[in-house]
């Protein structure tokens, strides 16, 4: 036997919108899993038309080739997690609920995109309890920023104690473990907290990094938990060094221009060899 094929690649799957400007979305998620050293797979949700400026236009994928993009791979290739990002439509989240129980998928990531960087509303409103209801509880993290965890609770959040309080209602929708991103909160740190189930209370901080190149940082950091999770990283471990990724592609990229908007971060700053374990 070729002692080649006792061996496979640590998997990660992408269900996600993809973004022409190649800054966020799938095609964030595939530099970043890629730059972390596994092999990533899509099912993509809808198509954007969008660049460093702003989003244009949003068309949703059909429910049934959302349906048949994960069963294709996951029929075939497996997965080690899976990441999933912004599902534009009642319709596709049921999908996604109904494949990660078809599959038992596992270290299912969720980041409840709803907002884009320039203020681009992406998802229907009407999917948004449904996103609640069927995935929350269907994933090991959800991880919204400041601004998606307003919608999702309704009430606006302007300070580390109001995030902590929000994190805790979300846990209460269902969610098992919760990184709320802390971003778009002002002053030169930024402190992201991580919440669960089970009691922790971890608060991640670090200094602003100055640069307007920030488009993507949500999508890429969901997918690198994802990856680390894959990885066989914990929870905690995995959102330590997925944020520790971010920063520093955030830092790699800060000086760059790519566009006239918000430009991408530099996924492939010290890209690393892809994982290969033994076959169990």
């Amino acid at each position: 036997m070729n002692p080649a094929l006792l061996f496979e690649y640590r998997r990660v799957l992408s269900i996600a919108g993809s973004d022409s400007s190649g800054g966020a979305g799938i095609q964030a998620d595939l530099k970043t899993i890629a730059a972390l050293g596994c092999y990533g797979m899509t099912a993509i949700s809808a198509l954007t038309a969008q660049n460093t400026k702003g989003v244009r236009s949003i068309h949703g994928v059909p429910p049934e080739i959302l349906r048949d993009q994960i069963d294709a791979v996951i029929d075939d290739l497996g997965a080690d997690s899976v990441k999933i990002g912004m599902l534009h439509s009642r319709a596709n989240i049921a999908v996604v609920a109904q494949a990660i129980d078809r599959h038992a998928l596992r270290n299912v990531v969720l980041d409840p995109v709803m907002v884009a960087t320039s203020g681009a509303v992406l998802i229907d409103y009407a999917a948004i309890t449904a996103l609640v209801h069927d995935l929350f509880p269907r994933s090991v993290l959800v991880t919204p920023n400041l601004d998606e965890a307003a919608l999702l609770i309704g009430l606006p959040l302007a300070d580390e104690p109001a995030m902590e309080a929000a994190a805790r209602r979300l846990l209460g929708q269902g969610a098992p473990a919760v990184l709320l991103k802390g971003g778009h909160l002002r002053g030169e740190v930024v402190s992201d907290l991580l919440v669960t189930n089970d009691g922790l209370t971890h608060w991640m901080r670090g200094p602003r990094i100055p640069t307007n190149n920030t488009h993507g940082t949500g999508c890429t950091l969901s997918s690198a938990i994802a990856t680390y999770l894959a990885k066989g990283k914990s929870l905690q471990e995995a959102c330590e060094l997925a944020r520790l990724y971010v920063r520093s592609a955030l830092l790699a990229g800060a000086d760059v221009r790519t566009g006239a908007g918000g430009g991408p971060l530099n996924h492939g700053f010290a890209p690393q060899a892809m994982d290969t374990p033994p076959l169990t």
